[in-house]
C-alpha cells in the first residue's frame, strides 16, 4: 500500500500524483500483471517532488534577549514573500540552549561564545565565500572573537562604549576631541574641587561613584577577566587597578569618606543634572544610556571615550548572532543573516527607529552602535549629530575576552561589591581574597 500526505504536498502535485496513482490502480484491475513503465516512472518522479516540498519550513526561529529583534523580524517578512521569521523572547538565550527542549534556528544575544553554547552553532564562513557578506565591512576585532579554530561561527552585531559626560561649556577643558586618559580626568577633577569647612561644595569626579568606572579601570590595567572554570584573572593586574583608584581618591579629594559625605549630600539627583548643574565636573555614562537620555537634557552635554594606551575597552554585553548547528530552516535563516548584515537595511532600521520614537529608549542597532564599520562610522552620525567628530577610531576598540553565561551575575554580585571594598582600605580578614568569595559564591549558586 502506498500512502499519500495531502497536506505536505502541494494541491497541483498533489493532483498529478493522484492521477497516476489511480491509472496504475486501474492498470491492476483490468488484469495486466505490469502497468506502463512510464507510469511507474512518471509515479516515482511525482513523490521525489513532493518529498522534496516538505523537506524544509520557511519560517525560522529566532531566539534573542534584544526585544527589538521583534522589529527587525517584522521588516523582513514584509520584504519580502519567501521566508518568514518568528521571533522568541527569553532572559538568556545562551543559558536556554543548553537546557533540553525545543531549539531556535537563530539566536542573538549575549554571552554566546562561552564553552557551554559556542559549539552549538554552525560556521559560517560559507556566507563570506559565496559573497553574500564581506568580514571587511565588520569591525576585525570584533568579528575575531566569533572566530573559533579559524572557523566563523558568530557575527557580532551591536556593542557600546565607556564615556565620561560633562557639560558643553567645559568642553575646551579636554585636550583631545575623541578620548579621556585616567590622568586628565583625576586631574582636572582636582582642579576643580571646592572646599570649604572639611566639606565639599562642589567636586570633580570621582571614581568610586560608578561600579562600572571602577570595572573600566580594572579592564584597562589588563586584569583580563575570562572563562576558566569558572573564571580567571590576572590578580597582579587587579591589585595594582584597586591601589591606583585608592591613590586618585586620596590624591584627588583627601578621603572616601569626604566623597560618600559629599555623594549622600547632592546625589538624590541625576548625575546628568548635577553636571549640568556645575555640581560636579564629570559622570560616567555607557553609550547606550547617553544616546538614550531625553534630548532637553542631552543637548547641553559632551562626552569623551574613556581610553588609555590608545585603547577602548568595549563594554561586555557585546551582541553576536548565530545559526544553530541543527537549525531546520537553514535557507530561511541565511536569508535573514544576509539581509540583516546588509548597510542599507541597518539604515532603514534606523530610519524606523527615528520615526516610531523608538530610538527614544533603544540606541542605534541592538541598543548599541553597529559591528558593521560604514554604519556606525557614516550613518550613525546622520541619526545621532554628537556622534558628528566624535567616531573613535576603529583599531582603538578592544572587545572583552570570552566570559562564562552567568558573567553579569558574577559581577555583580561578587567582582564589584569585592572592588568597592577593596578600594575603602577594609582589612583582608573582612574582605577576603577575590577568589575565595567567589568559591562560597558559587557554592551558593550552584543552579547558575
Amino acid at each position: 500500500m502506498i500512502i499519500l500526505f495531502p497536506g505536505l504536498i502541494d494541491k497541483h502535485r498533489k493532483a498529478t500524483i493522484e492521477f497516476i496513482y489511480m491509472r496504475l490502480v486501474r492498470s491492476s484491475i483490468t488484469g495486466k500483471k505490469r502497468p506502463p513503465l512510464f507510469l511507474v516512472g512518471l509515479f516515482a518522479g511525482a513523490l521525489w517532488g513532493a518529498s522534496c516540498s516538505f523537506q524544509e519550513p520557511a519560517v525560522a526561529v529566532l531566539w534573542t534577549d534584544r526585544p527589538e529583534f521583534a522589529i527587525y523580524a517584522e521588516y523582513f517578512n514584509s520584504s519580502q514573500e519567501q521566508y518568514k521569521v518568528e521571533t522568541r523572547y527569553f532572559p538568556s538565550p545562551a543559558q536556554k540552549l543548553t537546557q533540553p527542549g525545543e531549539y531556535p534556528d537563530i539566536v542573538v544575544g549575549n554571552w554566546l561564545k562561552s564553552t557551554s553554547t559556542r559549539a552549538l552553532f554552525k560556521p559560517l564562513d560559507f556566507l563570506f565565500k559565496k559573497g553574500a557578506l564581506r568580514q571587511e565591512a565588520f569591525y576585525s576585532r570584533l568579528l575575531a572573537l566569533g572566530n573559533i579554530e579559524d572557523k566563523q561561527y558568530l557575527l557580532p552585531v551591536a556593542f557600546n562604549l565607556p564615556a565620561l559626560v560633562f557639560a558643553e561649556e567645559h568642553s575646551s577643558l579636554l585636550s583631545s576631541p575623541f578620548t579621556v586618559g585616567f590622568e586628565e580626568i583625576k586631574n582636572l577633577g582636582k582642579d576643580y574641587n571646592r572646599e570649604g569647612k572639611g566639606t565639599y561644595s562642589r567636586m570633580g569626579f570621582s571614581p568610586a561613584w560608578d561600579d562600572e568606572f571602577i570595572f573600566i579601570i580594572a579592564t584597562l590595567f589588563n586584569t583580563s577577566f575570562r572563562e576558566a572554570h569558572p573564571l580567571a584573572w590576572d590578580s597582579i593586574a587587579l591589585e595594582k587597578a584597586m591601589l591606583f583608584i585608592a591613590d586618585w581618591i586620596s590624591e584627588a579629594n583627601g578621603t572616601i569618606q569626604a566623597e560618600d559625605d559629599f555623594a549622600f549630600k547632592y546625589f538624590y539627583d541625576p548625575a546628568t543634572k548635577l553636571v549640568l548643574s556645575g555640581r560636579i565636573l564629570f559622570t560616567y555614562m555607557a553609550s547606550s544610556e547617553f544616546f538614550t537620555t531625553p534630548e532637553e537634557g542631552r543637548t547641553h552635554l559632551d562626552f569623551r571615550w574613556i581610553a588609555e594606551n590608545s585603547t577602548i575597552p568595549l563594554l561586555e554585553e557585546t551582541l553576536y548572532y548565530g545559526i544553530y548547528k541543527d537549525a531546520e530552516a537553514r535557507k530561511a535563516s541565511e536569508a535573514f543573516t544576509q539581509w540583516f548584515f546588509q548597510a542599507e537595511t541597518q539604515r532603514l532600521l534606523l530610519e524606523t527607529g527615528k520615526k516610531m520614537r523608538i530610538n527614544e529608549t533603544l540606541f542605534g542597532i541592538g541598543n548599541g552602535f553597529s559591528a558593521i564599520q560604514t554604519v556606525t562610522e557614516q550613518i550613525f552620525p546622520q541619526f545621532y549629530p554628537k556622534l558628528l567628530g566624535h567616531m573613535p577610531p576603529g583599531d582603538f576598540l578592544s572587545p572583552p575576552n570570552i566570559l562564562p553565561r552567568n558573567w553579569m551575575a558574577i559581577k555583580e554580585r561578587v567582582i564589584l561589591p569585592y572592588m568597592q571594598d577593596r578600594i575603602r582600605h577594609t582589612g583582608p580578614e573582612e574582605i577576603r581574597y577575590l577568589d575565595k568569595r567567589l568559591t562560597e559564591w558559587y557554592r551558593i549558586n550552584r543552579e547558575m
